[in-house]
């Protein structure tokens, strides 16, 4: 058998007529809707974002590692599995509404430990940027955490305050603040 492409107009026009009712009663479910609405993945800039995330975890364990012996008095601060992960990728979406993004940022950092709230530091991503808006990270203090042994003997026995562990809970706040707004402060919280 052999296929050939002339049709008589009768079979031509009832094959037309034939795909025109299926059109006709097709719902959207008959097509794949996203392949047609949806633009491809920019690959190039989940990249970016990524590498933005990492530069931001670095910018935070740095400032945690330099103020542990300028701020907290302690040798050592153990920082709970992708706790600054996490925050990174709040603050990049806390970032995103703003005109300059990320760049217009400036964070402040502090420690939340018992009823006290200590500076740590102050980080802006660009420091050439004047900022937009204004983010306040609190870390917490792991209270519920095993005693050091240190604690339990007085002061004297131990000679240096620095080998103290300061141990951090999975739990921050992110506090966002506006700076140039027309309908005043905006003041969100994470």
């Amino acid at each position: 058998m052999v296929a050939t492409s002339s049709l008589n107009s009768k079979n031509s026009s009832c094959i037309s007529e034939l795909m025109q009712q299926r059109f006709q009663h097709a719902t959207l479910t008959d097509f794949d809707y996203w392949d047609y609405v949806v633009p491809e993945p920019n690959f190039n800039e989940v990249v970016f974002e990524e590498k933005t995330c990492q530069s931001l975890v670095r910018m935070l364990e740095n400032c945690l590692s330099k103020s542990k012996k300028t701020r907290l008095h302690c040798s050592r601060v153990l920082v709970p599995e992708k706790l600054t992960r996490r925050i990174a990728q709040d603050i990049l979406r806390l970032s995103s509404t703003e005109p300059c993004g990320l760049r217009g940022c400036v964070i402040h950092v502090n420690l939340e430990m018992g009823s006290i709230c200590k500076k740590l530091d102050k980080v802006a991503y660009d420091p050439t940027v004047v900022p937009t808006f204004e983010l306040t990270l609190v870390f917490k203090q792991d209270n519920g955490s095993w005693p050091s042994f240190r604690d339990f003997f007085p002061r004297v026995c131990f000679i240096s305050q620095s080998k103290r562990t300061l141990i951090l809970s999975p739990g921050f706040r992110l506090i966002k603040k506006k700076l140039y707004s027309l309908i005043g402060t905006v003041v969100e919280e994470c």
